[in-house]
């Protein structure tokens, strides 16, 4: 078993990393670290636990440290980071230079030249950055990034779509609350109410999409070069992102042809990989956020309403913004790494 670590466990992510590692077949959770203030508790003490299962009993009384490296153990292989991007930028620079491979959900240095931005179905070879990564910081360990939630909902889709000839894209969002976190948005903000901005969010869809459909170059990734503009909005789902997407192609493909390029979406073997990846809906209505947010354990994309359109193609698509969008796709990278040998 890989002995791992979560940085930030009390948190909504950090929570749902506790719950996607219990019972893991190849992690066993061996540190919980949080803020000054939890440190010395107990989990069960120091989590405000928010997931819809129980705190596992062995984690509930596993003693929270500090966000320190001297106070992870040593024997740790992996770290999988949800701390906040201000937090991170500083923190996780200190466990790299220890030694320490870490995968994070967290936003800083997703854009790095050095950093791989993965999605482990979509551009495993960017984990070659790791190396370009060693000789340009020093570190002994590794980090790796997945993308944001609203980015990693549309980006499995558009890779499917890239063999047509991808140009333009625009995408709409539906984006649920639990992606603010617990205190993100009140409730008085978003009980019969819709709110059409989302700091930052917008730039990291047309930025992150665009890293992760690009191929590693010699010093970093050479970005693809389709246009990617987003407009994204909250409104009052609990979790599952739902994205409205509008595709410009060279090529003029069918409906059909879309949906067997979406249903042959490639998996990876790997214990938490989804199989199928894209799950294709052929009625009009779905997906939905509460009907469709599990598809594949939560861990797989939900597309329909595929349709032709004067300029491309427009389709639907859906994924759990907590597992999915965040600690599951870290778990997954993690997988990644631990399959590739870089543990």
């Amino acid at each position: 078993m890989i002995r791992v670590g979560i940085l930030g466990a009390t948190g909504a992510v950090g929570q749902r990393f506790v719950q996607l590692l219990d019972g893991h077949p190849a992690f066993e959770l061996a540190a919980v670290t949080a803020s000054e203030d939890s440190a010395g508790s107990s989990y069960r003490d120091a989590a405000k636990w928010r997931v819809s299962t129980p705190i596992p009993d062995d984690v509930a009384e596993m003693t929270v440290t500090s966000t320190d490296p001297d106070e992870v153990p040593d024997d740790v292989d992996l770290l999988f980071s949800s701390l906040p991007s201000g937090a991170a930028e500083v923190v996780e620079p200190e466990f790299l230079e220890a030694g320490y491979v870490v995968s994070s959900n967290s936003s800083n240095a997703r854009l790095d030249d050095d950093v791989p931005l993965v999605i482990p179905e979509i551009n495993p070879d960017h984990l070659d950055l790791i190396e370009v990564q060693r000789d340009n910081r020093g570190w002994d360990g590794a980090l790796i990034k997945n993308p944001n939630c609203s980015t990693i909902t549309m980006v499995p889709a558009l890779a499917a779509l890239d063999q047509f000839g991808l140009e333009r894209v625009h995408v709409s969002t539906l984006q649920a609350v639990s992606g603010a976190g617990y205190s993100g948005v009140t409730s008085m903000e978003i009980i019969d109410n819709a709110i059409p901005h989302i700091g930052g969010e917008e730039e990291k869809m047309e930025t992150e999409s665009r890293k992760l459909l690009g191929s590693v170059g010699e010093d970093g990734v050479d970005w693809h070069d389709a246009s990617v503009s987003a407009s994204c909005n909250r409104i009052a789902t609990i979790d599952g992102h739902l994205e409205n997407v509008f595709v410009e192609t060279e090529a003029d493909p069918t409906i059909d042809e879309v949906a067997e390029a979406f249903r042959a979406a490639p998996s990876q073997d790997l214990p938490s990989a989804p199989d199928p990846l894209i799950h294709v809906f052929e009625d009009p209505d779905r997906p939905q956020p509460r009907l469709d947010r599990m598809v594949g354990d939560g861990m797989a994309i939900a597309v329909g309403g595929i349709q032709t359109t004067d300029s491309g193609i427009q389709f639907n698509v859906l994924s759990h913004n907590t597992i999915r969008g965040a600690a599951g796709a870290s778990v997954l990278n993690g997988e990644l790494l631990a399959d590739r040998g870089w543990l």
